[in-house]
């Protein structure tokens, strides 16, 4: 197997003290990044993040994903630069549109997700590097010369978290890494050429671009467990798949809207899972460790060197971490 990198991607959806657990786990265990969502009405990732930073020494702590829409580009550059003087420099700026599913929940609209994202890349580039952002040209208002940072910052890394092949395209051209969420294994390869082609269009080799494989993963030592975690967690999220990958698990999206209508109602969830099915399924990796090693090794295989395992992870979050660094990760780097 060649050089491999492993991270961690977990929802912002658990109790703040867990996390510094959690990001201890995955350093003692050998990921190389601990990422943390920050999905509307849950916890915020910024204070989580603080504390892992806290409690940790090497892992790198990244954000996935804040949005342009719902957190202005100045803000995330502040934030960005407060979190990564804590961690000491080890702190990775994951951005995207997000799902325009949840915009829609605070009425906001998502116009223009492709450029929206890329002119924030520029700002926040200009804004790590102590300028101003150029005037944009889409003719917006442009910021005025007052808009800087008062204190000085590294260029942070971006990754760019992407579902739709242009977005994919972008992580190529204008970003440090990748993080092409919610897609099933098999779709690495279409989503690897996408990111090499627009890595081309600027002159770049796609290997300056971290590009992570990212996985939903549930493991537990029961097949079962982990099933039912994983259900759970594409009940919830189900609708937000892009119309490309529901195309390529074969899943029509009105499928999934009996699902979501129990899955964001309380007391409806079990039975929001119980509807999952097999090809839903598919846009995940679960089993036992020995299940999840032999369909991890066939990404591998299609070129993946960042393996980023994302939840559900199993039914404990903890014992889940400790399982893939004790009883994956060595198989897959040897």
């Amino acid at each position: 197997m060649p050089d491999l990198k492993f991270s961690i991607r977990v929802n912002n959806d658990l109790p703040v003290a867990d996390y510094p657990r959690l990001a201890q786990a995955a350093e003692r265990v050998g990921f190389s990044q601990f990422w943390v969502s920050d999905d509307l009405f849950l916890l915020g990732v910024w204070p989580i993040l603080t504390a892992c930073a806290l409690a940790t020494e090497r892992i790198e702590l990244g954000t996935c994903i804040v949005n342009p829409y719902t957190l202005h580009p100045a803000e995330m550059a502040m934030q960005a630069g407060a979190l990564d003087e804590v961690s000491q420099g080890r702190f990775n700026l994951g951005i995207s549109a997000g799902a325009g599913e949840f915009l829609r929940w605070v009425g906001l609209d998502q116009p223009r997700p492709y450029s929206r994202t890329r002119k924030a890349v520029h700002q926040l580039r200009a804004l790590f590097a102590g300028d101003t952002p150029e005037p944009p040209p889409d003719r917006s208002t442009p910021w005025t010369k007052e808009a800087y940072l008062r204190f000085p910052t590294r260029r942070i890394p971006i990754y760019l978290g992407a579902m739709s092949p242009r977005m994919q395209r972008l992580i190529g051209s204008h970003a440090d890494g990748g993080l092409p969420l919610l897609f099933p294994p098999s779709h690495f390869t279409t989503v690897r050429t996408r990111v090499a082609q627009g890595a081309a269009s600027v002159g770049r080799a796609l290997k300056e671009v971290d590009l992570a494989a990212c996985i939903w993963i549930s493991v537990a030592p029961e097949r079962l467990d982990a099933e039912q975690v994983l259900r759970e967690k594409i009940a919830y999220y189900g609708q937000a798949f892009s119309d490309e990958i529901l195309q390529r698990l074969g899943v029509p999206r009105s499928s999934f809207e009996p699902i979501s209508l129990l899955a964001h109602t309380e007391g409806n969830r079990a039975a929001a899972a119980d509807l999952v099915t097999p090809e839903m399924l598919a846009c995940g990796v679960y089993g036992s460790p020995v299940e999840v090693r032999h369909q991890l090794v066939k990404l591998v295989e299609m070129g993946a060197q960042h393996l980023s395992f994302g939840p559900p992870l199993g039914p404990d979050p903890l014992a889940a971490i400790q399982l893939l660094g004790e009883e994956v990760l060595p198989a897959l780097a040897a």
